[in-house]
């Protein structure tokens, strides 16, 4: 009598068939290991993680703060995104964005406004290949405030309202603690990890006043009564002291921007151990031709304002002994530019500080400082490989084209390189 025989199980994973099958085991040998927690380099040191033998600088990937990957470029301006095409064509112009965020060496990103939990999922997945994302989903706005991308004299019908207010492309209106505390608990059911709030006016809002506090108090503390009800944090975006002030008295844990940024709320805000994420990129980067002909001439001379008070503002908080995140907010054809943050800050920032702020800093906001931001046991194994010593010289993270940043993994695979003993294992 003949038995029949189980089938050999399926390498494949039946429900998700396009998940990749396991990492390939690699070795690096005497590799030069950046250490941005000792602010030290291990020479000689053996990473077991792939084949090949390489002579070079090993960096954790590196971790942008604030971006807004859905902001895609295939528009003019800075506002057509959103407004010329339908919502497929943005998710398809997503993909090139965080396939080439990842080239540039950002294994993990932080979206402070536009992506949703379904494309943190593909990502997760392998589906598209791009940097791991944290997001905010919709950022919080008030009626009026800086996400409040209406013209002037336009008015929405309010029968179209939809889970507590209009929707813009990164951003929400909700006004009044309910509508406050639905947002929240409506974006966190959506995915998001954290809560972006706009706490004061933006340079490409025409109605807002920088120097204007956003959100009433008992707003502001329903928001982060509810966030963190969800074991999760809010940030806001802010230019002034004013606004600064308002919204970490309330409980707010991170400050983006902060252009104005005097000593003594650098002090108030370190106290409070505030995470403080600076994006100086995208103020040079409109100062460039063709983008400085996409804001109007007001909005031009707010650009200025912020441009120059933005670097006193990184050096306040340095003195002040802030925790400093890596940031750029750059939107659309902008993108590109990214990592020219490091060049920017490197002109009041070490070496070391700023290489802190795009590893272990924004690791410890996020709360994925044991999974992120360092090279150590248990790590994801995020990783660039360098031609030079970042501690020495930080524009070899500012040097994509001319091949500072020789190679790109993630999670073990290697998406970009440049380097034939290492070949690309998974397509970009």
């Amino acid at each position: 009598m003949r038995t029949a025989r189980a089938p050999e199980s399926s390498p494949v994973n039946i429900d998700k068939p396009w998940l990749l099958p396991q990492q390939t085991n690699y070795k690096f040998i005497n590799v030069n290991l950046v250490n941005p927690v000792k602010g030290n380099i291990v020479e000689n040191a053996t990473v077991v993680l792939s084949k090949g033998r390489i002579r070079l600088f090993l960096c954790p990937g590196l971790i942008d703060a604030h971006v807004h990957v859905t902001a895609t470029p295939g528009e003019q301006g800075l506002k057509n995104t959103y407004k010329n095409i339908s919502q497929s064509m943005n998710n398809f112009r997503t993909t090139y964005v965080v396939k080439e965020m990842l080239a540039r060496g950002f294994t993990t990103v932080r979206d402070c406004g536009g992506a949703d939990g379904a494309l943190k999922d593909a990502i997760a997945e392998w589906l598209i290949v791009g940097p791991r994302l944290v997001i905010a989903g919709h950022a919080l706005s008030q009626t009026g405030g800086h996400g409040d991308q209406r013209a002037a004299h336009e008015d929405d019908d309010p029968t179209t309202r939809c889970c507590a207010g209009h929707k813009s492309g990164i951003s929400r209106l909700c006004d009044g603690t309910a509508e406050c505390m639905t947002a929240v608990r409506d974006e966190l059911r959506k995915g998001a990890d954290f809560v972006k709030i706009m706490a004061g006016g933006g340079v490409s809002s025409r109605l807002n006043n920088l120097a204007h506090a956003q959100f009433l108090p008992e707003e502001l503390s329903a928001i982060v009564r509810t966030a963190a009800s969800f074991d999760t944090y809010v940030t806001a975006h802010a230019y002034s002291n004013r606004a600064m002030r308002h919204a970490v008295e309330h409980g707010v844990r991170g400050i983006e921007h902060g252009n104005f940024l005097d000593q003594e709320t650098a002090e108030y805000m370190a106290s409070k151990d505030v995470f403080f994420t600076p994006t100086l990129a995208t103020y040079h980067t409109l100062m460039r031709s063709p983008y400085d002909q996409w804001i109007t001439k007001d909005l031009m001379e707010k650009n200025i304002r912020v441009m120059q008070s933005g670097l006193n503002s990184l050096e306040v908080a340095e003195k002040a002994g802030l925790t400093i995140c890596f940031g750029t907010d750059l939107m659309a054809s902008m993108q590109p530019f990214q990592n020219n943050e490091f060049t920017i800050r490197s002109q009041v920032q070490s070496n070391l500080s700023i290489l802190r702020s795009a590893t272990i800093n924004p690791a410890r906001m996020m709360g994925l400082e044991d999974r992120v931001g360092e090279i150590s046991a248990d790590y994801y194994a995020d990783l660039i490989i360098l031609k030079s010593n970042p501690l020495d010289n930080i524009g070899v993270l500012d040097s994509i084209g001319s091949g500072g940043i020789l190679a790109v993994l993630k999670e073990g695979r290697v998406t970009s390189s440049r380097l034939p003993q290492l070949p690309i294992d998974i397509a970009v």
